[in-house]
């Protein structure tokens, strides 16, 4: 018996809707990066892009267990030699929510060029609404 091995032209994509609210951001982002790379799929192949459409609604009620709220800092740095910024999450959930909920799905994704292809597929919107209504997503329960 042989091993299945997707080719990129024979995958079949569709497109899912996550509702991150009320859900515990790390837990929303892990589904969305399975879906993103492809792992839900029986045909799923390592070597190659087999994932779906993501559309992850409602990032700003999404919430951060514990103490990361006030604890947690994404780092960025500007080029600049020194300029190395923080920012707290408490503000980041409350200006960019949905920056928040990317560099969560991003670091869950290989860092080569599947992953950056995969983070191309990720749609992310701050409250309930979104404009992909034409592609029939189907709803991802728990």
């Amino acid at each position: 018996m042989s091993t299945f091995l997707a080719k990129p032209n024979e995958v079949e994509r569709n497109w899912y809707v996550i509702d991150a609210a009320g859900k515990p951001l790390g837990r929303v982002a892990a589904q969305a990066a399975t879906l993103l790379r492809g792992k839900n799929k029986a045909t799923f192949t390592p070597n190659v892009d087999c994932g779906d459409h993501v559309i992850i609604i409602n990032c700003k009620d999404a919430v951060l267990t514990g103490n990361k709220l006030t604890q947690k800092k994404w780092q960025r740095h500007t080029g600049y030699i020194g300029h190395l910024k923080e920012t707290r999450y408490d503000t980041l959930m409350a200006t960019k929510p949905t920056k928040a909920m990317e560099l969560a799905v991003k670091g869950m994704l290989p860092k080569n060029t599947l992953g950056r292809a995969a983070l191309l597929r990720l749609r992310l919107f701050e409250g309930a609404e979104h404009n992909h209504q034409a592609q029939k997503p189907a709803m991802v329960e728990d």
